[in-house]
């Protein structure tokens, strides 16, 4: 998967898996995975003017992330 960078506060890189429709967030405080994420919302995450609060309110708080490291 290929991690882009974000250049926002907390967040580090995202990566998205189309096929198996898999988030990964890199964040200062490590790397988790959301499952069942839709295209859009990754192309919402990468291209908002605020990523860190598109994370927290439409990632974070929507689906359940698991902790890669």
């Amino acid at each position: 998967m290929e991690m882009k960078r974000l250049s926002a506060t907390g967040l580090r890189a995202a990566g998205y898996d189309e096929r198996s429709r898999k988030l990964v967030v890199e964040t200062t405080s490590g790397a988790y995975e959301y499952a069942n994420v839709s295209p859009e919302v990754y192309r919402r995450l990468m291209t908002s003017p605020s990523p860190a609060s598109y994370y927290r309110e439409s990632i974070e708080d929507e689906f359940t992330g698991r902790k890669l490291r």
